[in-house]
């Protein structure tokens, strides 16, 4: 059984304003910056095996507090970087949300491109088969990765079997952690958009086929 870190970068002064996208030069603002360190405090005792960061900077920024303490290298995987915003990039929140594309995206965003773009589709077929590689490279083991709010969203409908036209009912908040297991029998969803202190982490061992056998630990409501 693998189990996933999947963690949202932390703020940005373009967070809820605009759409970053692959914009290079976004960095993490004072207040990401101070989440990033709480997040590497709440991970510390976690027996995580190996960092891997979408590519854009306020994503690897995030990553470096706890890849410093644990004394690990942030490893960069494009498979886990951004949607690909097109045209839409750097543009305000604020003058997208009249355009004929932005409502259908809203409406059945499996189906609608970008202009210039990606759709969420392409989007999420990468990211799952960015995070099955992994699976494959880490057998047993806990390991992070950082990445951003609609590429964690896709993958946790991917895993919950949430159809992706439903993927914006996830809230995913900056410097979050969703925590998801999965072996050869399926996945198991064990939090998502965790705020707080983390559990305490078990080391990763092979789990049974019972549903059910979850430790103790990890069954932790939503912070």
């Amino acid at each position: 059984m693998t189990t996933f870190l999947l963690i949202r970068h932390a703020t940005n002064d373009m967070v809820g304003k605009a759409l970053a996208g692959w914009t290079p030069n976004v960095h993490l603002n004072a207040e990401g910056q101070a989440q990033a360190q709480r997040l590497a405090e709440h991970l510390a005792q976690a027996p995580i095996k190996a960092i891997y960061s979408s590519p854009l900077e306020r994503a690897v920024e995030t990553a470096q507090p706890i890849a410093q303490q644990l004394g690990l290298e942030i490893q960069i995987l494009a498979g886990v970087g951004e949607i690909q915003f097109g045209e839409w990039t750097g543009r305000t929140i604020k003058e997208l949300a009249d355009t004929p594309t932005w409502a259908n995206i809203q409406r059945f965003p499996s189906g609608t491109r970008i202009p210039g773009g990606e759709t969420l589709r392409e989007m999420q077929n990468r990211v799952v088969d960015a995070l099955e590689a992994l699976r494959q490279q880490h057998p047993d083991e806990l390991i992070a990765v950082f990445a951003h709010a609609d590429v964690v969203k896709a993958m946790i409908a991917h895993y919950l079997g949430v159809h992706l036209d439903l993927f914006q009912r996830i809230i995913i908040s900056p410097a979050s952690v969703t925590i998801v297991s999965v072996n050869d029998s399926g996945p198991h969803v064990l939090c998502v958009n965790h705020t707080g202190e983390m559990p305490s982490f078990p080391e990763a061992k092979p789990a049974s086929n019972d549903a059910n056998d979850l430790t103790p630990e990890t069954e932790r409501p939503v912070g």
